[in-house]
């Protein structure tokens, strides 16, 4: 089957759901009438006392916790402070936090006033940084005082006056001057004593626009996907439906809270269940293992390195996790090894989740499959969303080509660049995701990679990510990408490579017989290979394979 890196011709966009779609979500339940901020009160009356957040500071050696009960009365205190600084419904509140325990009530108290949350990491800095506040007007910006080395506190404060930025609160660390102190403005005092009759009316409806998630933004600047309650409702709904969560979770949660992962798998499908959230604000897999212990995890989240490492810290020091049913992770393919490693350490299955900021989670290994599966695909499509594979040359349905999805969970746009969004979608509502995959034959995908970065071998696509992640788990390599130099389909594949620290530095020979004895097509393996100290990489982490093409190509 030949696949062609030319997107297939798209028909001028709708420009929304049609009216009997949107019926069909609200009657099969993946559209709602309630919000997220509904489940948090119904939560805080039914199960006051419950367990609903832990977050980890490493740097202090403390957990801290909130029950419902707590964490509802925290929102109308956040909500108080957030009118107090003249938030007004629809104004954008930009939170750049790490994996901390304020996140989750200021979630909720935006939702409360009316206003949209913009999250955003703590490494997002410099230009990119003053892009995102820019583009969205944010009103207010809540940030820590310093992360890895750099003053983000000062910094903001500093772009303020080229900004529509009103207001900066520092939340730990010095406030620099003509900021807020977050503990002093938003917890010490008891707002929802003096502003909770101002709270009437403004909170944001099931529809409205209520976050603000950037792209990775591997080309250039990133782009604001919005999204309303309901389009993360029904992904988080089906996340949940799929591993049939119940109240008893408790998810152990690696992957940031300003990502779709951490911010809708994690915190608003764990309130939304009446379950238990831990987290913590940096890499410790020991210290990942404790919490699991200590609350008696049910579920483990995070990307493939991730999980090898705390599976290998499992290994050094014996945790009593013996409570885990799921481990679930996403980002990479998963290999085989990820999941015997799991298997034989912690005794649980492991699935896999593929999506888009556009989307959330988008396919799930299931519980149905087997236990080798999520090694083999992306799973099937959540109840909500579709999927189509067709060939690029003539949109016709295909076995291999350019990935196509739609269903509930579609964002609303990107912010002040809707054009753009609707750039993707087919009249009947297609959106293209940019990506190539297969069919896995048994009604779900495995992708191959980005169509941009695609490389074909005698028609062919070439499985990029999946040869990636096999690369990155030889012991003389760190990281590993394949490009080619030039963008064609028939470029030489050359494999970028960032040596592991200590030892031997691998060789072509090397990788090459690696790959075959994974059982890997010849026709795949690299040609060529660069030694780098370090890959570009976005703020989520993507390696900005442009810009590897630009140096090779210079060389």
């Amino acid at each position: 089957m030949t696949t062609t890196l030319s997107p297939a011709p798209i028909p001028a966009p709708a420009p929304a759901p049609a009216a009997d779609r949107a019926a069909e979500y609200r009657s099969r339940g993946w559209w709602r009438d309630e919000t997220f901020l509904d489940d948090l009160r119904r939560q805080a009356r039914i199960r006051p006392r419950k367990l609903a957040v832990a977050g980890r500071r490493l740097g202090e050696a403390r957990t801290d916790t909130l029950d419902y009960a707590e964490l509802s009365l925290l929102t109308d205190r956040f909500a108080g402070a957030l009118l107090e600084l003249d938030v007004r419904r629809g104004d954008v509140v930009a939170v750049q936090l790490p994996n901390r325990w304020e996140m989750v009530p200021l979630m909720y108290a935006c939702m409360a006033v009316g206003a949209v949350i913009c999250p955003i990491a703590p490494e997002c800095q410099g230009e990119e940084l003053r892009h995102r506040l820019e583009l969205t007007e944010a009103r207010l910006c809540i940030t820590v005082a310093e992360w890895d080395g750099r003053p983000l506190a000062r910094d903001i404060a500093a772009l303020r006056p080229a900004l529509p930025l009103e207001d900066v609160v520092v939340v730990g660390g010095h406030a620099p001057e003509g900021t807020h102190d977050f503990h002093d403005h938003f917890v010490s005092v008891p707002w929802e004593d003096a502003r909770m009759g101002d709270l009437e009316g403004r909170a944001l409806g099931p529809d409205d626009p209520f976050v603000v998630l950037f792209t990775s933004g591997t080309t250039g600047f990133s782009k604001g996907v919005v999204h309303s309650q309901n389009t993360v409702h029904s992904g988080v709904r089906g996340y949940v439906d799929t591993f049939l969560l119940r109240d008893d979770l408790v998810a152990v949660v690696t992957t940031p809270l300003v990502h779709y992962s951490g911010f809708g798998q994690g915190v608003l499908a764990g309130v939304m269940l009446g379950g238990t959230v831990a987290f913590q604000d940096g890499r410790n897999h020991t210290s990942l293992l404790d919490l699991a212990e200590r609350y008696r995890a049910t579920l483990l989240y995070g990307p493939p390195p991730t999980l090898f490492g705390v599976a290998a810290a499992q290994r050094a020091d014996r945790h009593d996790v013996s409570s885990l049913r799921y481990t679930v992770t996403g980002a990479q393919p998963v290999l085989q090894e990820l999941v015997d490693e799991l298997r034989d350490t912690f005794d649980t299955t492991t699935y896999s989740v593929w999506g888009m900021s556009e989307f959330g989670p988008i396919t799930i290994s299931r519980l149905d499959y087997d236990q080798d599966w999520s090694a083999h695909s992306h799973g099937r499509p959540i109840d909500a969303m579709e999927i189509r594979i067709d060939d690029s040359r003539s949109g016709e349905r295909a076995r291999v080509g350019r990935l196509r999805v739609r269903g509930a969970s579609q964002a609303l746009g990107y912010y002040r660049n809707q054009a753009a969004f609707d750039a993707e979608l087919s009249a009947d509502g297609w959106f293209d995701t940019g990506d190539v995959a297969r069919e896995d034959g048994r009604g779900g995908i495995r992708v191959l990679g980005r169509a941009k970065d695609a490389i074909l071998r005698d028609g062919i696509v070439v499985p990029m990510a999946e040869l990636e992640a096999i690369l990155s788990a030889h012991p003389k390599i760190a990281e590993a990408t394949l490009v080619g130099p030039t963008g064609q389909p028939d470029d030489p594949i050359v494999a970028v490579l960032v040596p592991r620290g200590g030892g031997a530095r691998p060789t072509l020979r090397e990788i090459r017989e690696h790959l075959l004895d994974r059982g890997q097509d010849p026709r795949f393996l690299p040609d060529r290979l660069d030694l780098v100290e370090a890959l570009p990489k976005t703020l989520t982490g993507k390696v900005k394979k442009a810009e590897l093409r630009r140096r090779l190509a210079g060389a």
